[in-house]
């Protein structure tokens, strides 16, 4: 049964009282989305999205009381509307794990990017289903929104449905989009429409039309801003800006007790598929690898032959497949023409590629999205939002180190390692040899309430084997005990530098190394192993900034300035990572 103009009218007005009277209880939100933009979601939710199949993203998350009212209305089971933004209620921007909401949202363009990571993910599974998402004049503004928008194009995602908000304004003035947002669309591939934003049957139309296009669709909704309050097509109308008085008026005009028992039946309609993930854990056999090897090339080796097992994993990069070693002896590319492959060339898009990965965990995947360390910066906001979101997405990210060399600082990291460190629910593994990178992996894909970092190599290095019954889920373990009695100098050190600390302490008697696999794993353990493991004076060696050591370590050697152009060799040990330089820095400490 599809509802007709006047029974959405209906809807829409009981949506936007709802909405309303939220925003109101909290004295917080977003008023001006509220008054203009309930028919857009009465018409989608009412007419167009099949529960449990499509789905709807909000990237204006800042109409989180819109959302909230029709998923209210349409019985969603998301609590009291008057628990809006108050503590634990419901959530000021809406968030992944509320019945109904497919994606956490609010910074502007997160939304477009899950959007087209859950059109990508129907696709890829063969699923016969829509994703339908509403984005604002902020959301054109954002970078990431047409890094998505553009990959969605060259895909031709023709499940993928947006409808821009388009009322001209953001919270400054002028909303400063596109001269021409059409012509943009376009060059990118989609089919664009223009209609009124409250128009009903115009709404429906293109909807209707949407359905049947080849292309990933964009209408643009022309608004008014605040619409039928006395601050309509004003900035001031996208926040909380009217009287009380006002907005008891509001909600009392639009009440419609007809329309609230018309969104009951929609509640009554059957709920579809839901989609959840299952982590099959690989079982292979540790292959032998040479001597000096670097950890991407060890990564690349077991993802291999675990992705040989029938793991199922969707791998890509941001145009680094090879670099990063993420595509493997079975990968078989996604494209427009065949959406039954496993690995994904998402352009140069880091921030677009982790946007889209969330998008996709959401819609049943398992996505690996490759590219340098460095580059990570780019993705930070969408890394974040896995992180709120519990998206078990899996990072690669190598060229870890200034022994990246001849590119030069620019390509450099040495902040960010520890950056990715202080992102609370992000596991953050930087591997040294095989074991642990097995192990890594093997974590990874079996832990399904995080994201996950792998670190990696470019350089290779000198393998030190992890002794026979190390605990690795520890974080850390000891990998070269002191060759004489108890350690009185404790080395840390991660990755690369696990053999130079090995070396270093084989110079004396009493040192022992720690590789520190996982830092947060490790100090998340019970203090009677921490304290077996910290023994004497704790010196850490990361070639990185040092600052989230220092909870547990005396000393770090690590990089507080950029990098430089040379040798990765050359450069490595112009910043002091050489054992006769640590030594003499060091001397103090060993006793």
């Amino acid at each position: 049964m599809k509802f007709n103009a006047k029974q959405l009218q209906q809807m829409s007005n009981a949506v936007r009282a709802g909405a309303l009277g939220a925003i109101l209880s909290a004295h917080s939100g977003h008023v001006g989305i509220v008054l203009d933009a309930a028919e857009i979601v009465t018409c989608v939710f009412a007419n167009h999205l099949r529960r449990g199949f499509d789905k709807f993203v909000l990237s204006a998350g800042h109409g989180s009381a819109l959302l909230y009212s029709v998923l209210k209305l349409a019985g969603y089971k998301i609590g009291d509307l008057n628990s809006f933004r108050k503590l634990h209620g419901l959530p000021g921007h809406p968030e992944f794990g509320l019945d109904g909401v497919d994606a956490t949202t609010g910074p502007l363009g997160q939304g477009a990017g899950n959007a087209v990571g859950l059109a990508l993910s129907q696709k890829i599974r063969g699923i016969n289903a829509r994703t339908y998402c509403l984005v604002s004049d902020g959301d054109l503004m954002e970078g990431v929104t047409f890094e998505s928008f553009a990959f969605a194009g060259r895909m031709k995602l023709n499940n993928l449905v947006v409808l821009w908000d388009d009322n001209n304004l953001s919270i400054d003035g002028v909303a400063q989009t596109d001269i021409d947002i059409h012509a943009r669309m376009r060059a990118m591939g989609w089919n664009v429409m223009s209609i009124r934003g409250n128009d009903i049957s115009a709404v429906e139309h293109a909807l209707d039309r949407a359905e049947k296009s080849t292309n990933p669709v964009f209408i643009q909704c022309k608004n008014i801003l605040g619409r039928g309050s006395s601050l309509a097509n004003t900035a001031r109308a996208h926040g909380f800006a009217l009287s009380d008085s006002e907005m008891l008026d509001l909600i009392a005009k639009n009440a419609d007790k007809d329309g609230a028992k018309l969104w009951g039946v929609v509640s009554m309609r059957p709920m579809g598929e839901t989609c959840s993930l299952t982590a099959v854990l690989p079982r292979v056999k540790l292959p032998k690898t040479p001597d000096k090897i670097s950890t991407r090339e060890l990564s690349g080796i077991y993802l291999d032959l675990i992705m040989n097992t029938g793991v199922d994993l969707i791998t890509g990069s941001a145009d680094l497949a090879n670099n990063t070693c993420v595509k493997t002896s079975i990968s078989k590319d996604v494209n427009p023409k065949d959406f039954n492959g496993n690995y994904i060339n998402y352009g140069v898009r880091e921030h677009g590629m982790a946007a889209i990965m969330n998008g996709m965990v959401v819609g049943g995947l398992r996505p690996v999205g490759g590219t340098f360390l460095a580059f990570s910066d780019y993705m930070r906001p969408a890394i974040r939002i896995a992180a709120l979101s519990h998206l078990p997405v899996i990072y690669v990210f190598s060229h870890d180190s200034i022994c990246v060399g001849e590119d030069g600082p620019t390509h450099q990291p040495v902040e960010q390692l520890p950056s990715l460190r202080m992102i609370p629910n992000l596991s953050v593994y930087r591997p040294c040899n095989m074991a642990e990178v097995a192990y890594t992996w093997n974590t990874v894909i079996g832990d399904m309430s995080r994201p996950s970092a792998i670190i990696l190599s470019r350089q290779k290095f000198r393998q030190i084997p992890t002794p026979a019954g190390a605990d690795l889920s520890r974080g850390g373990y000891v990998i070269y005990p002191a060759r004489s009695g108890r350690a009185k100098t404790t080395l840390i050190a991660t990755g690369s530098e696990v053999p130079l600390a090995v070396e270093i302490a084989s110079r004396f008697k009493n040192v022992q190394v720690i590789s520190m696999l996982n830092l947060e794993t490790f100090k998340s353990q019970d203090v009677k192993y921490k304290n077996s493991l910290l023994r004497g004076c704790v010196v850490v060696i990361e070639a990185a900034a040092p600052g989230t050591w220092f909870e547990i370590a005396d000393a770090v050697i690590g990089i507080d300035r950029f990098g430089a152009s040379g040798s990765g060799e050359s450069v490595y040990r112009e910043y002091g990572f050489d054992v006769d330089k640590i030594i003499s820095e060091i001397k103090y400490y060993i006793k």
